[in-house]
């Protein structure tokens, strides 16, 4: 597996597997929510100055991507204060990798990073749905941080924070 900065020709595409990677939670959730959704995960969120787009590559093909959005950004455009760490968002692993610690390694990419920029911290946020990506997360050593959650779409469906510190 390689991990590696994604290219901009390749932003498109990444976009399109983020929809194709949370599809398995539309069954899940309102259709309205699974719209703001798709908003969300195909947005220009990903194309600001200094967010950092990393993807995984296997046999020569990306079987994964994330976000990291460096500290005080405007990640969750509008619904969160701005934080004071970076925040990992819109990890996304196609079905076909699942499996082959593709998610862990594009996260430890992500700390690796924060802990280099000499920040104690990262963040992320994640849809009270996505059991596999909480327990992973936890797994890792992620807290919960209740007071960091919020509701996007009016519809009872929290997005919840979390947030791991370094030694």
């Amino acid at each position: 597996m390689i991990i590696r900065d994604a290219r901009v020709d390749e932003i498109p595409y990444i976009r399109e597997q983020r929809i194709l990677s949370y599809k398995e939670h539309a069954e899940k959730i309102p259709d309205a929510h699974w719209q703001a959704l798709k908003q969300a995960i195909t947005s220009e969120a990903d194309a600001q100055g200094d967010v950092e787009r990393i993807v995984a590559e296997m046999n020569g093909e990306i079987a994964g991507s994330v976000i990291l959005f460096p500290a005080k950004t405007n990640a969750y455009e509008g619904y969160l204060e701005e934080l004071d760490y970076p925040e990992i968002r819109m990890l996304a692993v196609t079905p076909q990798a699942r499996g082959n610690g593709v998610a862990t390694a594009l996260i430890m990419e992500c700390i690796q990073r924060t802990k280099e920029k000499g920040y104690s911290s990262i963040g992320l946020h994640t849809g009270a749905f996505m059991d596999s990506a909480m327990r992973l997360y936890e797994h890792l050593g992620f807290e919960r941080l209740p007071q960091f959650d919020f509701e996007p779409a009016n519809d009872g469906i929290i997005v919840k924070g979390y947030r791991l510190t370094f030694d």
